[in-house]
């Protein structure tokens, strides 16, 4: 898990360009969801934290997002994952 405000936005470029960064999350509200996500955008750069993996996010304690990814939320939801 790689938190924004401690990174430089070059040097996070540079890690999603080589894939080791795929997903973002709200750290406060323990959401991850894919980096395009336009829910993940609004939120503040002090609560964003980044993984390069679903298994990292949930191995932290993050539950899918219920905007970008529908499927996986409902499944959590629902108690499947």
């Amino acid at each position: 898990m790689i938190q924004h405000n401690k990174i430089s936005d070059s040097e996070l470029r540079n890690k999603i360009k080589k894939g080791e960064i795929c997903f973002g999350g709200n750290q406060k509200l323990k959401i991850y969801g894919r980096l395009k996500c336009s829910s993940g955008k609004r939120m503040k750069r002090e609560n964003r934290v980044f993984f390069s993996s679903e298994n990292d996010a949930k191995q932290n304690g993050f539950r899918p997002c219920g905007h970008c990814m529908k499927s996986k939320y409902q499944k959590w939801k629902n108690g499947l994952i």
